[in-house]
């Protein structure tokens, strides 16, 4: 055994030491978990796919200035709706003469900061009021559900548009929107997990020791609720991203000359019967990576989801 408690040696025993019923620390228990998810992941050949289109999407979006061939916000009316393959233009140009491809990847660097920021506010401000409700109970439990329900009762691209019209369009207010539209299925996760756990006996034993709520939420219920919140997160980024793309779609998401998928769409829908191409291509390309997070999401619930009866 190495200074670090890490075995030495060759492969097979790192092998045997990751995946041991009887790990001989808490950090050694934590990564002999993590492997073990990680080959049960692998052995999934949808959600690996998932997995590297992702993969390849962050790294389009980190290196787009070597990736696009063209500047993505330069007009040539000269070369307008120029058909895929064109004079140096893979994917064919739009209405004013902008390549595609280059502007498909510079919009995915948009679709990652919808994505990302939303993945940031929606589940923590769901997490926070599904634990809260859950733990406290009574009246308290009462009012968040029932603000809850009244955000549930609305279609979330129905409501992200209400939000979107009283905020002003614009990326960072369609972002706000969507977030505002996303969180009540994690408070209601969070919430049902909460209520299982808070009469578990070492809940009771913490609170015998002299832990407060604060302490109790956020150090012994909020760890247990991430890989429920994870496989949700993940699950719900396809409609995220159709939520950004349907607002991009509408004029109150990213504005122009901003090369947002959505507003790529919109654009393209007006010469769809003859240069179709315009719509289609950033619109497989919203397909492709809604695809890609449904199949990482269904990987990851099989590995984190423990009421899952294959695990």
């Amino acid at each position: 055994m190495s200074v670090s408690g890490l075995p030495s040696g060759n492969h097979p025993k790192w092998r045997s030491w990751l995946l041991t019923d009887t790990p001989t620390s808490r950090h050694h228990a934590r990564i002999a978990s993590l492997y073990q998810g990680w080959l049960s992941f692998r052995s999934n050949p949808m959600a690996m796919f998932g997995l590297v289109i992702l993969l390849m999407m962050g790294l389009i979006a980190v290196f787009a200035p070597l990736l696009a061939p063209h500047d993505p916000f330069v007009q040539d009316l000269s070369n307008r709706l120029a058909p895929l393959g064109a004079d140096d233009h893979l994917l064919g140009t739009d209405s004013l003469g902008r390549d595609i491809l280059s502007r498909l990847i510079y919009g995915a660097r948009i679709t990652l900061y919808i994505v990302i920021l939303v993945a940031l506010i929606a589940p923590v401000a769901g997490l926070f009021v599904g634990t809260v409700a859950g733990y406290a109970g009574g009246w308290i439990d009462t009012i968040l559900m029932r603000i809850t329900d009244i955000f549930l009762a609305f279609p979330r691209l129905v409501l992200a548009l209400a939000f979107v019209a009283a905020l002003g369009a614009g990326i960072e207010n369609a972002v706000i929107a969507i977030s505002l539209t996303a969180w009540p299925p994690y408070a209601r996760i969070a919430r049902a997990e909460t209520l299982t756990i808070r009469k578990s006996d070492y809940i009771s034993a913490v609170k015998l020791q002299g832990a407060g709520p604060f302490r109790i939420i956020t150090r012994h219920i909020w760890p247990l609720c991430i890989s429920s919140l994870i496989v949700r997160v993940t699950l719900d980024m396809a409609g995220i991203i159709l939520a950004a793309a349907g607002l991009g779609f509408l004029g109150l998401g990213a504005q122009p000359p901003s090369p947002e998928w959505g507003a790529m769409i919109s654009e393209g829908r007006k010469f769809i019967l003859d240069h179709w191409w315009v719509a289609t291509v950033p619109g497989l390309a919203i397909f492709l990576v809604s695809l890609a997070f449904n199949l990482l999401g269904d990987g990851l619930r099989d590995v984190l989801d423990p009421k899952d009866s294959g695990s």
